[in-house]
């Protein structure tokens, strides 16, 4: 069968294991060539292949319900549901999402784009279902990884109370997207150890079936089946929430996997199917992965390996940026610590690991804890540095409001790919931190301008004793170290003034500036370009020294409007009697889909060209 004569998962049903096998080497191949020239998620996907072709062998979607865990590795899902011809698109804008999307097809029941979400999701369905008297079964997919985040936990308490019918598959590959970490990893690991609870169980079955006796002894092994099972495996990390296990399973053998799975369709209560896979099988390069670099990836040689972005001379990326200064920070300041929630390799924080091991902490996919571990750090007189992304600390808001900022700890957040990020899409836009932090009292929130800036203002982040929040976005910047640091004024913003007779004022932030700034100069436009790199506290004096202009001014920022700097600006002018009007540009209320950041921008408006035309409209 070809993969692009597929139009729903009823199509696979009748092939034989040899046909299943033969497809799932298609499947492998096919994504491999085609994420080499689009870009995306590799490892998580080529790790489920087997897995997926029995989960749609065994169930029937759509009214039977999977739930992808953070949705990355449903690339074999789409392709199996009829979606294979429309890879050439992936990630691109107005093309296929890189994640389960409901309103890309019926087989996809869920959203994601972060981790430990599928278990409480399910366990809503199930209730659901059994309030309208269905019976289609529904099946979360969760990785060892998604299991540290405490919301699975949360989950798992309440599914084994509520003993509805689920079928929780447990993809465990040890790995997450950095190696997983943690006691978590250790129970897992004598899980994966242990001989297969199932395959020991059809083992006595059928040595004890052969004789009267042997038969009666199966039937009085029914009554201990609990026992046994203790005995056999240590199964407490499920068993102790009142959880049906039955595994592990080799995850790429489709024979077992289409035998197991069957077996617990029928299973009465929730189970937990345990399925060892092999993140990036079939492709060496992403197979020897230690470090997540194939779990992501941006357009590569399939034969060799080899990404075709290539770096421009003299630049780095902002992670790798902020992570350098730390580490040069750290030299000389034995106070400061590193935290990642999971996070190590994209954060670029591996160099810091290396160096200074005994202060490094990766937490698991926990921003939550990892947040208030920080906290408990700096109430101690450390000075943590925690790195997240943006998308993923609203996860912490609350420890950041309650544990950080109300006993007002010097606790540094490095927030990374702040701003639009392109194709990971609405999921993983870091787009709402400013509305987010702006009104916690004691924080203090900025953005540098360029790579110069980045590391003063790092470095300003250990001189001061407050919750200190530092935005870079994805991408790089021109880059090279400083001679010296010095401390910047918190607060304090930088005026360009581009002609001696300025007509209009941009106030903006970030890459913006120097962008805004070698436009307007290519352009010749008579305008002042404001650096407002504190987002809280406000430059009161220059704001003062704005709204007694008599020119125009605009407020350009690649974020959402509601609770940004434009509104910042707005309540200081409304509350100090200032009758000034702003121009404002940035994202209205909605989430922005996946593409390419300047198709996002020219999209939302945001571009460098619509705003030198808004100018323009000004002059």
């Amino acid at each position: 069968m070809n993969i692009f004569d597929i139009k729903s998962p009823s199509d696979i049903k009748s092939l034989s294991y040899a046909q299943l096998e033969d497809l799932a080497q298609q499947i492998r191949i096919f994504l491999i060539e085609s994420i080499a020239k689009t870009g995306g998620h590799l490892s998580s996907n080529l790790g489920v292949v087997e897995l997926t072709l029995a989960m749609h062998y065994v169930f029937d979607t759509p009214q039977d319900k999977f739930i992808f865990d953070v949705g990355h590795q449903s690339y074999v899902h789409k392709i199996l549901t009829g979606r294979a011809p429309l890879f050439t698109q992936l990630r691109q804008y107005k093309g296929i999402a890189g994640f389960q999307k409901r309103k890309e097809s019926e087989h996809d029941a869920w959203e994601a784009g972060h981790s430990s979400t599928s278990l409480s999701a399910a366990l809503g369905m199930c209730v659901a279902r059994d309030l309208n008297h269905a019976s289609y079964q529904v099946v979360p997919v969760i990785g060892d990884g998604a299991l540290t985040g405490g919301m699975a936990m949360e989950a798992l308490n309440q599914i084994g109370s509520e003993q509805r019918n689920m079928v929780i598959i447990f993809n465990d590959n040890n790995m997450s997207i950095s190696k997983n970490v943690g006691a978590m990893d250790e129970t897992f690991t004598r899980l994966r150890t242990s001989k297969p609870y199932n395959t020991l169980k059809e083992d006595l079955k059928g040595a004890l079936s052969t004789s009267k006796m042997g038969k009666s002894v199966l039937e009085s092994m029914k009554n201990i089946k609990n026992a046994v099972k203790e005995n056999v495996v240590d199964t407490s990390i499920f068993g102790d929430f009142n959880l049906d296990y039955i595994g592990p399973v080799d995850g790429h053998d489709i024979r077992r996997l289409i035998k197991v799975l069957e077996i617990a369709k029928r299973h009465d209560g929730p189970i937990v199917v345990h399925v060892l896979t092999k993140k990036g099988k079939g492709y060496p390069f992403a197979e020897e992965d230690k470090e997540g670099k194939w779990h992501g990836v941006s357009q590569f040689d399939p034969k060799t390996g080899c990404s075709l972005s290539r770096m421009p001379n003299g630049q780095k990326s902002w992670s790798e940026v902020i992570s350098s200064t730390l580490c040069d920070l750290a030299k000389d300041n034995k106070d400061i610590i590193a935290i990642t929630p999971a996070m190590k390799g994209g954060s670029k924080l591996s160099a810091f690991f290396e160096q200074f091991p005994m202060r490094s902490f990766d937490c698991g996919i926990a921003e939550e804890h990892a947040m208030t571990f920080a906290a408990g750090l700096a109430a101690s007189g450390k000075r943590p540095f925690i790195s997240v992304y943006s998308s993923f600390l609203q996860r912490a808001y609350d420890q950041i409001s309650h544990d950080v900022a109300r006993m007002d700890l010097p606790v540094v957040i490095g927030i990374d790919r702040c701003g639009l990020v392109g194709e990971d899409g609405e999921t993983h836009h870091g787009v709402f931190d400013i509305a987010m932090l702006r009104h916690i009292p004691h924080m203090i929130l900025a953005q540098p301008k360029d790579g110069d800036e980045a590391q003063q203002l790092l470095y300003t982040a250990f001189t001061q004793e407050h919750p200190f929040a530092l935005r870079y976005p994805r991408g790089n910047t021109p880059f090279h170290k400083v001679d010296t640091y010095h401390p910047v004024r918190i607060g304090s913003w930088s005026m360009h003034k581009i002609m001696e007779t300025s007509k209009l004022c941009v106030i903006t932030y970030g890459d913006n500036v120097d962008k805004v700034i070698s436009k307007a100069r290519i352009n010749g436009l008579a305008i002042t370009v404001v650096n407002a790199r504190f987002f809280k506290p406000l430059d009161e004096e220059m704001l003062n020294s704005i709204c007694q202009m008599e020119e125009p001014v605009i407020i350009y920022e690649t974020d959402m409007l509601a609770g940004g700097l434009g509104s910042a600006i707005l309540e200081y002018a409304n509350d100090h009697g200032y009758q000034k009007h702003f121009v404002r540009i940035g994202i209205d209320d909605h989430f922005v889909e996946h593409g390419s950041i300047p198709q996002l921008k020219k999209l939302e408006r945001l571009d460098i060209n619509t705003l030198c035309d808004i100018i323009a409209s000004y002059l």
